[in-house]
């Protein structure tokens, strides 16, 4: 049973802050991200787009196949070079970003380029908003969210708002809206909440609970250091973040991402639903609470790939804990 993440993989040539600037290649992009930190927490996952037939892309198959990703569903061409992404940080390791797309090898995944059989072999679907920006990838992640309801897939959706690849907030909206009505998972940040309820007149509650009549059964709202809320249809709870150095938050919303599938993957495999976790509140909170601290976890080194936390490093800082 595993994971299969469909979208950007990109470079992110990441700041070192100094005079002049310089930039070093990491590997990136959200859902790429959340593959990696599901394989290195030692849960299986693959990763379905498309690369530039170029050296960046070349470079970002390896580095999936390095971390063990499954990379069967991701296609190359020579149509557009893979995409990049500059990264700046500022003095709390808050970062800045700067894309080099469009044109870009991800915006021009189709419809007809999905396996079916990659959703026979995973039992959970991941997308973000980044494969929203242009018409044709728009439509062909909300294929991608129907062909994981045909085959029975659990549905993950985070916001990942980009705004500067949006020329319109409306649109975004929109897009965001329509792929959180099909999806059974959803996760955004406090900033992309904020933007989503400026757009129309919901209040806060409002907003959630009409997520939860479309079909939502558990969104998941973090805010920087700050506790991340969860919300269910049968309740609210929340956990606080652990105190770590902070050097670059790039991942860190993909490492708590990768975590918290991997566990609700795992309850579900020991024969439960999502919805028996989202009436218990023991397991959930168990499960949020796990990935608040791999969440802090990629903070402590820069890039992103490199910063996902493996379980070894996650069972080390848990017994640092308990002796201080």
């Amino acid at each position: 049973m595993s994971l299969l993440a469909f979208g950007e993989v990109l470079i992110d040539f990441l700041s070192d802050g100094k005079e002049p600037e310089s930039f070093t290649k990491y590997p990136g992009g959200a859902p790429a991200n959340v593959t990696v930190a599901y394989a290195k927490l030692g849960g299986d996952s693959a990763f379905c787009g498309m690369l530039g037939h170029d050296m960046f892309g070349d470079y970002l198959l390896a580095a999936l196949n390095k971390h063990h990703v499954n990379t069967q569903y991701c296609l190359q061409t020579s149509q557009a070079k893979t995409a990049l992404a500059f990264v700046s940080l500022d003095a709390m390791g808050e970062r800045s970003f700067s894309f080099y797309r469009p044109p870009a090898a991800d915006l021009l995944f189709l419809p007809s380029h999905f396996n079916p059989q990659a959703f026979i072999d995973n039992n959970l679907f991941h997308a973000c908003s980044n494969s929203l920006t242009e018409q044709t990838i728009y439509e062909t992640t909300l294929h991608g969210l129907s062909l994981a309801k045909k085959h029975h897939c659990l549905r993950s959706f985070d916001v990942n708002l980009r705004v500067n690849l949006w020329q319109e907030p409306q649109l975004a909206y929109q897009r965001i809206s329509q792929c959180i009505n099909h999806c059974d998972i959803l996760k955004l940040s406090r900033e992309e909440l904020d933007f989503l309820l400026s757009q129309q007149t919901q209040q806060e509650l409002a907003w959630i609970h009409a997520c939860f009549d479309q079909g939502v059964s558990l969104v998941v709202i973090s805010n920087g250091h700050l506790p991340v809320h969860y919300y269910t249809p049968h309740y609210h709870g929340q956990c606080a973040i652990p105190e770590i150095d902070v050097h670059d938050t790039t991942a860190a919303g993909d490492a708590f991402v990768g975590a918290m599938l991997l566990n609700i993957n795992q309850y579900i495999t020991a024969g439960k639903s999502l919805q028996q976790l989202t009436a218990d509140n023991n397991a959930l909170h168990s499960i949020i609470d796990f990935a608040t601290t791999c969440g802090a976890l990629a903070c402590c080194q820069k890039g992103a790939f490199p910063s996902l936390p493996t379980i070894n490093e996650y069972a080390l800082f848990q017994a640092k804990l308990s002796h201080e």
